[in-house]
């Protein structure tokens, strides 16, 4: 790369990386999506923090029991790791010589399509080991002779439930938490009810990690439970945050977490280096937020040799959106506008106040004789697909996009497996996945500080609940792991487009001002961010 291109691309960078979160209306947006509201059919129902059960009592998120004792979460009882790991030794080596490696790293990380629970034999074998407790060998042969296909065998809880549950409080929160949902699975209420009891002593916002995500793991089997159909999710019955708090509560994870970042900062070197010659650039945001992003890259082009380009912003938000932000796009592009202007750089901006999959040809305003960037940041998986609606949106969308022959597309999408995975596949999955997330977070913060608590339950719990809860139509959190992206990308007629070094090197720099255990790793054209082990997000670029 030339000396040139090396310098404005370290500007560039630096200027990201250092940007302030705007303290009047920053909200960036979420890999969690807060700002995704839709998550079930009654929209009054958007969170996890009120459900009523059967016999009339309320279970409460803030009224959870804490739990000082410390269980014996063994991660290896559980795990669910795949050999395919982006980060495992054999894929890696030769990206993670400087990186710390931890001897519990267990989480798994599926590639090219795979899911994290493979074929189901580490979660039967962890099931097994369970049922093992309550049965004979003769009872456990039965069970290993169960015809499968790629999902994991009914246990018949039912009929040994009583001596589960009498066993309870000898399993860990991870087996529980698998005990309990497949209890759910088999729609066997007596020994879920009882299991989730058990739970429920244990579980605490304020705890271990594991013990803060099975609070939230609870909640979503609660509402499974209780819930059938269109109404399941309604039961929840949620206190949404003003504005203000929404975006105190974004500005905690921001700074914590580097996931809002690495979107940010990977789509703009990517962006900035496919652009670097246009003097007209159009820049279409399919989850502007608050146009944080955007900030830094206006900045940045302020100083190209020459003078800066005409840039052109079309920012697409649904009207939830508007919660959070305090108002509408016209905030978003009067804040942008300013900027521009305060570095002399021309600029337009273009609201699109829809949902991404309302998103029509004319919504975008294309002209002739721009450069066109599309950024799809931890968006694309709430786009319904051809398992949900057969108006297929997510490639209708990807169809539209490549129709205009933008220069370059970025992607930035959670690697996680929860699409069409049936429920207790998709249960394990979570647990694996936020599993990482909870402890990355928990090394940030201390265990009781009230921020970070109130910033996991309102801005991760309501995904989590959504994917356990929810079907259908009704459950928007739909992930797919990178393989299954390149698929469809491929298939609306994308190329992909190779990451250069100064990327990578961009959100190495970036990772420095956190945990060891983060992990950054270039494969298969994608740079995955991980915890530990486990990778937790994509990203991609194509053209």
């Amino acid at each position: 790369m030339q000396s040139s291109q090396a310098s404005k691309t370290s500007e560039a960078t630096h200027m990201v990386h250092h940007q302030p979160f705007l303290q009047t209306g920053s909200y960036s947006s979420s890999p969690f999506q807060v700002l995704n509201s839709n998550v079930c059919a009654d929209n009054s129902s958007q969170g996890a923090q009120v459900l009523q059960a059967r016999n009339g009592q309320f279970f409460t998120l803030e009224s959870l029991p804490a739990n000082d004792s410390v269980t014996n979460d063994s991660p290896s009882a559980v795990s669910i790791s795949s050999s395919r790991s982006p980060f495992s030794s054999q894929c890696s080596q030769s990206h993670m010589s400087d990186v710390h490696h931890s001897s519990d790293n267990t989480y798994g990380s599926p590639l090219s399509g795979s899911s994290g629970v493979d074929d189901g034999s580490e979660l039967r074998n962890v099931l097994r080991e369970l049922e093992s407790k309550l049965m004979d060998e003769s009872d456990i042969d039965d069970i290993s002779s169960c015809s499968v296909n790629n999902v994991v065998p009914q246990l018949h809880f039912s009929t040994r439930g009583s001596q589960l549950v009498q066993m309870a409080h000898n399993l860990d929160l991870k087996q529980l938490l698998l005990a309990s949902a497949e209890a759910v699975s088999n729609a066997d209420v007596f020994t879920a009810e009882g299991l989730m009891n058990v739970l429920e002593q244990r579980v605490s916002v304020s705890g271990e990690p594991i013990q803060r995500l099975s609070a939230y793991m609870l909640e979503g089997l609660r509402a499974r439970l209780l819930s059938s159909g269109s109404i399941i999710y309604k039961k929840l019955k949620c206190n949404e945050p003003t504005g203000p708090e929404l975006m105190s509560y974004m500005h905690v994870l921001y700074h914590i977490c580097p996931y809002y970042k690495f979107a940010y900062m990977s789509a703009n070197v990517v962006i900035g280096e496919a652009m670097e010659n246009e003097n007209r650039i159009h820049l279409i945001d399919f989850c502007i937020a608050q146009g944080s992003q955007w900030v830094s890259f206006i900045q940045a082009l302020a100083h190209r040799p020459g003078g800066p380009p005409y840039i052109r912003v079309t920012g697409v938000d649904d009207s939830q959106s508007v919660h959070a932000r305090g108002g509408g796009l016209d905030l978003v592009g009067q804040r942008l506008s300013k900027v521009a202007a305060s570095y002399g750089v021309p600029f337009e901006f273009n609201g699109a106040a829809i949902s991404g999959y309302e998103v029509q040809l004319e919504n975008l305003r294309v002209q002739h004789g721009e450069a066109l960037a599309v950024n799809f940041p931890y968006m694309l998986h709430h786009m319904p697909d051809e398992s949900v609606n057969t108006m297929n949106h997510r490639d209708r969308l990807l169809r539209l996009v490549k129709s205009l022959s933008p220069k370059v597309v970025t992607l930035v999408e959670q690697e996680s497996n929860t699409n069409t995975a049936p429920f207790f596949p998709r249960f394990c999955e979570t647990l694996d996945y936020y599993t990482a997330m909870f402890e990355s977070i928990d090394a940030a913060r201390p265990r009781d500080d009230k921020q970070r608590i109130s910033a996991e339950e309102h801005c991760v719990a309501r995904d989590i609940v959504n994917i356990i809860a929810c079907e259908g139509a009704d459950r928007v959190e739909r992930h797919e792991l990178f393989g299954k992206w390149r698929l469809r990308l491929a298939m609306a007629g994308f190329i992909q487009r190779p990451l250069n070094f100064s990327v990578g090197n961009a959100i190495r720099d970036m990772l420095k001002d956190y945990s060891p255990n983060y992990r950054l790793v270039d494969r298969d054209g994608a740079l995955y961010l991980g915890w530990k082990n486990r990778a937790l997000a994509t990203c991609s670029a194509w053209r």
